[in-house]
């Protein structure tokens, strides 16, 4: 009874009411002003038409397009009028006149060793090609072209650590967060109480009163079942450490489709000479002091070095969106100030960004890229594949290539609808030559790409609607650096947890299974 409380007394769960009696009130409204008025009638048909139209020539994925084209002209009276409030991809107004002064105030931090790039094309044509796209600005056809995508270097003088499980990521983010003098950037999707995120505070309330300068970033809506209401000022007021949260939840219909844009990014940056990211966040089961859903895997990647200092200027801007806007000290957080030894070279490094405030799809292309180039085999781990056409082509025409395309998703999953639209997702892979694999011990929660033996992303990017073109994400492109041997040598050993999906399973499934995958693959973007 005190969980049923707990969750009822929550104000997620509370505005979310909220939301839906709005809802029924707009419903059961129009339906009585309709059946009154006939012209109402004609002309909201009449406006979901011309939505239709206007659907179809935009310039955005098929399937999301699919997802809403179906329900409007299933009910025309609501579909045109409900895609107007909640179909459109518009970020809250206040982030979007913030982005574009971040992006002219940031537009010279992140800068390209011309020598590193002239290394790596000799080096790697391929690879070069790779590189070249994420270090180039890209302006769409969308809405919002006046702030071309953002321009992210590669490094050589980064050492780099791949870590999974959490457990084994915790550790290191401890030691390292106990190391810092200058400065701790933290910006995550889920902060929640307990054991992990105890420790963490204990050690950024010591450095505070050290002197330490510490910023924290969290999303509202990854929080709100796991943290108190205005934690942010709990944890300015009574502990001194200065946090900012993004996009605050709002109990009204016209601020649902702002959430649909969250800040999915899992980031540490200290003294900006060592980094971490990956798909770990601050809560316990993601490192197994809880197992709500069995043995939690998960990895991230730690840098050390030059790099560092394209995921200071990541979580500056993240900053800078978040509230009222700051005059940040950029150059102070430079890593070269704070380094107490030479950085060592380890292959070449590159985290990067993916924004829905431009028109270009960076996540979604790295990975393409990487399948396209990948020669001998791809080994991929993700909780869920919910893949559009055209990561499908490419991963269907890879394993029809001769390349050994493997895919690693959980068992156990933590949302039953996604998992079932990930297992809709395998018969088509599976015919084409594509290893599909269930990780049987528990979850699966890491997001890796690992191409014959040379290159691999790691980083927050689930293969998903949600992350590919609506979140705010991030990773790590590292070519012939030590985390990607490390990352090898782990997805072997994370292999014999798993059990193959036969062609035959996929098959022999009931008629109601069948229907319900079919359905929910259709309307899985808006999910």
């Amino acid at each position: 009874m005190e969980k049923i409380i707990k969750f009822m007394t929550n104000r997620l769960v509370i505005a979310t009411l909220l939301v839906f009696i709005q809802l029924v009130v707009m419903v059961v409204g129009i339906f009585l002003l309709t059946d009154k008025y006939a012209y109402i009638h004609w002309t909201l048909t009449i406006i979901s038409v011309i939505v239709v139209f206007f659907i179809t020539n935009k310039k955005e994925n098929p399937s999301y397009k699919l997802a809403w084209i179906i329900p409007i002209l299933i009910f025309p009276i609501f579909g045109g009028l409900f895609y107007l409030i909640f179909g459109s991809h518009r970020v809250g107004k206040h982030i979007k006149t913030q982005n574009l002064r971040v992006s002219k105030e940031t537009a010279g931090l992140l800068k390209q060793d011309p020598d590193v790039v002239k290394e790596l094309k000799a080096t790697d044509p391929g690879i070069y090609n790779q590189i070249h796209y994420l270090g180039t600005a890209h302006r769409g056809s969308g809405p919002d072209d006046h702030t071309p995508a953002s321009i992210f270097p590669v490094y050589k003088n980064t050492e780099t650590e791949y870590l999974s499980p959490g457990e084994k990521f915790f550790e290191r983010l401890l030691e390292e967060l106990d190391k810092a003098q200058q400065f701790i950037f933290m910006e995550y999707f889920i902060i929640e109480n307990g054991y992990m995120w105890d420790n963490i505070l204990e050690i950024l309330q010591r450095k505070v009163r050290e002197g330490v300068e510490v910023r924290i970033i969290y999303d509202d809506i990854g929080c709100a079942m796991k943290l108190p209401p205005k934690y942010n000022h709990t944890l300015i007021r009574k502990f001194g450490i200065n946090c900012r949260v993004f996009n605050p939840f709002r109990a009204h219909v016209f601020s649902v489709p702002i959430l649909n844009n969250r800040d999915h990014r899992k980031l540490t940056v200290i003294d900006g000479n060592v980094g971490f990211t990956g798909g770990i966040n601050l809560s316990d089961e993601y490192m197994n002091v809880t197992q709500p859903f069995g043995q939690w895997k998960d990895s991230g990647v730690m840098l050390r070095g030059e790099a560092v200092w394209t995921m200071t200027v990541m979580f500056l801007q993240m900053w800078n969106l978040c509230g009222e806007y700051e005059s940040l000290p950029y150059s102070r957080y430079a890593p070269y100030i704070y380094s107490t030894r030479p950085f060592k070279t380890d292959g070449y490094v590159m985290p990067y960004g993916d924004s829905p405030l431009d028109s270009e799809i960076q996540a979604e292309m790295v990975y393409l890229n990487m399948i396209n180039k990948a020669k001998r085999y791809i080994y991929i781990s993700t909780p869920y594949l919910i893949i559009d056409n055209e990561l499908t082509t490419s991963l269907t025409l890879a394993a029809k290539n001769g390349v050994d395309v493997r895919i690693v998703t959980p068992h156990q999953y933590d949302k039953w609808y996604v998992h079932i639209c990930t297992q809709a997702n395998f018969l088509e892979l599976i015919r084409a030559g594509v290893k599909i694999y269930e990780y049987e011990a528990g979850f699966i929660h890491s997001k890796t790409f690992l191409c014959d033996d040379e290159f691999a992303t790691v980083g927050t990017i689930n293969m998903d609607y949600r992350s590919l073109y609506l979140h705010f994400e991030c990773g790590c492109f590292m070519y012939r650096s030590s985390a990607v041997n490390q990352l090898k040598a782990d997805y072997m050993d994370m292999l014999r947890d798993c059990v193959p999906v036969t062609e035959e399973q996929c098959s022999n499934v009931n008629i109601f299974i069948k229907l319900l995958r079919g359905f929910l693959k259709v309307f899985v973007p808006l999910l």
